[in-house]
């Protein structure tokens, strides 16, 4: 397990902040800049929405800025574990042995967890009970609903 100090990351996860942190610092910037300036050009400030709405945009986006450059500072990037067991970074494929259902999650680091796209965080009761299991066991979650079981079908490499 990860120190305090360190943010888990998959490769893809520091990928795609980079890419944000990026995206911010150049255009998102710039259109800022561009939206101060014309909102500034309508005169007074008191009474001009325009202008606070983006000096509060821009505050919002300097505060995203810091937050992504601290997490890659702080990032421990996962490395391949393989497949023999879950870990962080593996997809698991899972049937829900109640409703006989297939479903996939990446394990990943809670900076990343998005399970709308399939990744939960390994803190998570799910997350947690799943690390170290093999192909073919059945992890119990405790869950608000009552304990879920869960067969491990399979296990991939998800970096």
């Amino acid at each position: 397990m990860p120190n305090e100090d360190e943010i888990i990351l998959t490769p893809d996860g520091v990928a795609k902040l980079e890419q944000e942190l990026e995206e911010l610092k150049t255009a998102g910037r710039r259109e800022l800049a561009e939206r101060i300036k014309i909102a500034l050009s309508y005169g007074d400030l008191k009474e001009n929405s325009e202008y606070h709405s983006a000096k509060d945009d821009q505050a919002f986006m300097e505060t995203r800025i810091l937050t992504i450059t601290n997490i890659l500072r702080k990032a421990k990037v996962v490395e391949n574990q393989g497949t023999d067991v879950v870990a962080i970074g593996s997809i698991a494929v899972l049937n829900d042995l109640e409703f006989d259902e297939r479903i996939e999650y990446q394990i990943v680091g809670p900076a990343e967890a998005d399970v709308a796209g399939n990744k939960i965080s390994y803190e998570s009761p799910l997350g947690k009970a799943l690390l170290g299991h093999k192909v073919g066991d059945v992890v119990e979650v405790e869950a608000p609903i009552g304990i879920i079981k869960y067969e491990v079908l399979d296990i991939k490499q998800g970096l």
